[in-house]
């Protein structure tokens, strides 16, 4: 029974599906989906197109807006727009620490998480779209990525597509994952250097900090294990258009006195507790590299083999060498499953799909070579999360994408002036401007 129930401006309606695990074999085991559809409460019973929103990850549910936030605003001018949770995630089918063992033993759990990269992810779209708009195509808009998804989208079934809408999230189309973090350590590299240009009192507050957890075992109130580069993996908030400041409000009280002299505060310890931890989206460990499998050859815990190629990002270096401490970003590594409480269980696990082969291919050049769908995509100009460059080669590979290149946001973006993103995308898409 589908409930409806309203906010401040629109209707809400929730909206549950089942959908096969593997599509290939339909009559196999079932997962639900969960979406939320949302319209403005002043077109509720109008005939309106439908917009289907793909969020970032890969492992978080769809945001949860109160009315008309971000982007949204904009969308519901003109469209009913479904929040979909993708598989695994929100209020979908869950796949964590406490729900896999349900499967059985770890090589069981990672092929079941075979199947939560963007090619299911787009053929459970398709599934569901002949109820959702009674056989209508509908556009879809994707950030981060979601946007990798639009593009498999777009590879697998452009005829379910009226429009493909992109923000930060044009990928490498042949990319193995280690040339995307060959090409993500200078920019996380950059971001630090920009980081302390703008607050050059942290270059020494951060070196503290690392010696501290390099001479000193610190496991924060949840249970996490905090060390110099878990510490250093709190860049990944340099991505955003207010992490620089986030990030240098944590470190300014990072420590207290105690009669055993300074450490690290509880408050300090509190968030960084909350911006380290798996616990509400485990699937982004788990699946991360795997994101980027194409092919036989395996991922390997790229971030990690390709970090050994810059020296700089090791901690204990730069405080032997009096250099600034670098901090790292969108890059899963072998320790955080021991570091991390809600993924210790998952560590073999883990380490199946980090040496799997004979993954499918995600993008056909092809396809998008012919691609009639119309396509826009909102590039951010030095993304800490998607290369550039990569972004750049793929929209010359897709016919008719038209892009945004822009250095007024980072990767959130859409997020943070929502409505101006997604109506210049809408824009060039339709071929107004």
């Amino acid at each position: 029974m589908r409930v409806s129930y309203r906010q401040p401006g629109v209707v809400l309606t929730d909206r549950r599906f089942t959908v096969p695990l593997d599509h290939d074999d339909p009559a196999g085991e079932t997962i639900e989906l969960y979406a939320r559809e949302v319209v403005a409460s002043d077109k509720a019973h109008q005939d309106l197109p439908w917009l289907v929103h793909l969020t970032g990850g890969p492992g978080f549910g769809a945001a949860r807006f109160i009315g008309r936030q971000s982007w949204l605003d904009r969308a519901l001018r003109e469209y009913r727009v479904l929040l979909l949770d993708q598989r695994g995630t929100g209020a979908s089918t869950p796949a964590n620490r406490q729900t896999l063992p349900l499967r059985g033993g770890p090589a069981t759990q990672a092929e079941y998480l075979t199947h939560f990269r963007a090619d299911s992810i787009v053929r459970d779209c398709e599934a569901i779209r002949p109820e959702v708009t009674g056989g209508a195509p509908w556009t879809v808009h994707g950030q981060s990525f979601g946007g990798f998804c639009a593009v498999t989208y777009l590879s697998l079934a452009p005829e379910g597509l009226d429009t493909a809408l992109i923000t930060g999230g044009l990928p490498a189309l042949d990319a193995h994952a280690d040339d995307v973090y060959r090409a993500a350590y200078p920019r996380m590299e950059r971001k630090t250097a920009a980081h302390y240009a703008r607050y050059p009192q942290d270059v020494e507050r951060a070196r503290r900090i690392a010696d501290h957890l390099l001479t000193h075992d610190v496991t924060l109130p949840g249970g996490y294990r905090l060390t110099a580069e878990a510490f250093q993996s709190l860049g990944i908030l340099l991505g955003g258009g207010e992490g620089s400041h986030r990030l240098h409000y944590l470190l300014e009280d990072a420590f207290v006195r105690t009669p055993y002299g300074a450490q690290l505060s509880d408050a300090f310890q509190e968030q960084v507790q909350g911006l380290l931890s798996y616990a509400g989206h485990p699937l982004y460990a788990l699946v991360h590299e795997a994101i980027y499998g194409q092919g036989e050859r395996p991922t390997d815990w790229a971030a990690e083999r390709v970090r050994a190629e810059f020296p700089q990002f090791d901690a204990a270096r730069a405080l032997a060498s009096g250099e600034p401490l670098l901090f790292t970003g969108e890059a899963v590594q072998r320790w955080m499953f021991d570091c991390d409480p809600a993924l210790r269980p998952l560590r073999e696990t883990a380490e199946l799909l980090a040496a799997r082969t004979g993954w499918r291919p995600l993008y056909d050049p092809a396809r998008l070579a012919v691609n009639e769908v119309p396509a826009a995509a909102a590039v951010y100009h030095d993304d800490l999360f998607v290369d550039t460059a990569h972004s750049l080669r793929t929209a010359r590979a897709i016919r008719g994408l038209r892009t945004w290149v822009t250095d007024e946001y980072e990767h959130d973006g859409v997020r943070t002036d929502g409505p101006r993103v997604l109506d210049r995308l809408l824009a060039l898409a339709r071929d107004e401007v």
